[in-house]
């Protein structure tokens, strides 16, 4: 497995927070400077990766969030329903 493929599967491994506190480490690394041009452009790489394993952690549970809500809507809509099938 080549570095760089490597480095995505650990990423992609990582829960959300894990991801987001290394990218913010990053992203702080970065910020403050000091680092060769090779290691700058590794650490911008590896926060690329972090943020698109973030990204998918939050689209995945606003997806569980609008099945919950659309669920739930729906079950409303049954129980208005069934009452007005009862009166």
């Amino acid at each position: 497995m080549t570095g760089k493929t490597e480095q995505t599967a650990v990423a992609e491994g990582l829960g959300y927070e894990q991801a987001r506190d290394e990218l913010i480490e990053v992203v702080r690394r970065l910020e403050a400077g000091g680092t060769s041009l090779e290691e700058s452009l590794a650490l911008w790489e590896r926060g690329e990766e972090l943020a698109k394993v973030c990204r998918r952690w939050l689209d995945g549970a606003r997806a569980r969030l609008d099945a919950a809500l659309a669920e739930e809507k729906q079950g409303e809509a049954d129980d208005g329903e069934k009452q007005a099938l009862e009166r």
